[in-house]
């Protein structure tokens, strides 16, 4: 019989259960952390030798400070335990958290080959009356196709009946004020409640019951991606805005009195950050259904790169420069304000782009340091000061707090008069910009040249 939200409803009885989840490489960390967090003896399994010993170690920082620090904690504790071996992990746990991804290969096509190993692994020492939780993204009908095929081929179990098999991936962060619900679909009702009696226990937001596992991937998948589409009218807004002489800040300040017209902040990231995008598409294409406007939105976002390149270029012509052999200084990486995550952000390419022409380019970035930079491909400078010394441009790509400080009259000293500066996060008073000297061009603020 599968668990019910009474046996788990104390700290007490919860010490009585074992949760194992299943990672790759540094994914299902957080996961594992939160399940120690609320009582449960936890088993973080993962094939890869390195990842395992490195965590063991706590020398891997999944996600910042506060989450490192309560991986060392439960580890030294006793709560929550490595192990390599996948079938010895799942034999002893009433629950199976499973966070193995799919990636994208060369021809970005989605590849589950990762995930065929890890369930086949499973299943054969998956537990009678165990939970399975599917917390990884997947494509439209893979968990109940894919998933729950392996599972009961390896382990001579069916889904429903002998384990409950259930599919809810973490939540995700729209923006920085606005979280979404964990969304829960299982095989069966029994598999659905027992899931949500569990990750109630482990997730602050609201859990959203659907109807089906299918109903659960599509929610998901449409869920994170539909940031491409916002993002993609947020910036050609922003154009517009530029051409037409209107302040976008003004603009979104007045619409933020209704409710129902939320636009969000353009910027430069292709949007979604992981394989979200193509496991939808590929479903698409199998049902010939073209999606074209997430494609299009794709596409616009991308484009932006090229926008700010000619906002550079006529910045730098209205100082009377070249782009060709013009320093130029590139503040922040990340593909989020505040956020040390860089993965849809297109500052490389802007800083690819801009080195075609012929520029030398240097990035900073406070939440990142001079070692990680480099190794992303950056050309760097130690510090803030070091990268704005000499520079014909100064490119704000990410509107981090740390840059809405930066005093004019102290970066007017340390760059080459005159000197221009682009933008892109909206943190620059262009009136404080323009009285110091500066020649400010700044996305959805003010006429963009033509």
């Amino acid at each position: 019989m599968m668990l019910r939200g009474r046996d788990i409803d104390t700290l007490e009885k919860r010490r009585g259960y074992s949760v194992c989840v299943l990672g790759r490489g540094r994914v299902g960390l957080p996961q594992a952390c939160l399940f120690a967090q609320s009582g449960f003896r936890v088993a973080y399994a993962d094939a890869d030798h390195y990842v395992t010993n490195h965590v063991e170690r706590s020398k891997i920082a999944p996600a910042g400070r506060k989450l490192r620090k309560l991986l060392t904690e439960h580890i030294k504790e006793g709560n929550l335990t490595v192990e390599n071996d996948v079938r010895k992990a799942t034999s002893s746990s009433q629950i199976i958290v499973f966070s193995v991804p799919a990636v994208i290969d060369k021809m970005g096509k989605p590849d589950y080959s990762h995930v065929i190993k890890a369930c086949r692994e499973t299943g054969l020492s998956l537990p009678q009356g165990s939970l399975f939780i599917c917390s990884s993204t997947t494509g439209p009908g893979v968990t109940e196709s894919l998933v729950k095929e392996t599972l009961e081929d390896a382990s001579g179990l069916k889904a429903g009946t002998d384990f409950g098999l259930a599919y809810s991936p973490m939540p995700t962060r729209i923006s920085q004020d606005r979280a979404t619900g964990r969304i829960v679909g299982a095989v069966n009702d029994q598999s659905r409640e027992a899931a949500c009696a569990v990750l109630s226990l482990v997730t602050e937001v609201k859990l959203v019951k659907v109807s089906s596992v299918k109903t659960a991937e599509v929610a998901t998948l449409l869920e994170r991606i539909h940031c491409d589409v916002e993002m993609a009218l947020a910036n050609e807004l922003a154009v517009f805005c530029e051409r037409a002489g209107v302040d976008l800040i003004e603009v979104q300040e007045a619409m933020g009195s209704n409710p129902h017209a939320y636009l969000a902040l353009p910027r430069l990231s292709s949007g979604y950050a992981g394989p979200e995008p193509q496991l939808l598409y590929d479903e698409a294409e199998s049902l010939d259904a073209r999606l074209r406007v997430l494609k299009l939105a794709r596409r616009i976002n991308e484009g932006m790169v090229g926008h700010a390149t000619h906002l550079v270029n006529d910045g730098l012509r209205t100082c009377g420069k070249n782009l060709r052999r013009a320093k130029i200084a590139v503040l922040g990486v990340s593909s989020r304000r505040d956020r040390k995550a860089a993965g849809s952000s297109l500052v490389k390419k802007l800083a690819d782009a801009l080195k075609r022409k012929g520029g030398y380019v240097w990035v900073y970035d406070s939440l990142f340091s001079q070692r990680e930079l480099a190794e992303m491909g950056y050309q760097t400078e130690r510090t803030l000061a070091e990268t704005l010394e000499k520079a014909d441009c100064l490119v704000i790509a990410v509107g981090h707090s740390r840059f809405a400080r930066l005093n004019m009259k102290k970066t007017k000293f340390l760059m080459k008069k005159p000197a221009a500066i682009v933008d892109m996060g909206r943190i620059i008073d262009p009136d404080k910009a323009e009285k110091e000297g500066f020649v400010y061009r700044g996305v959805g603020r003010g006429v963009s040249p033509k």
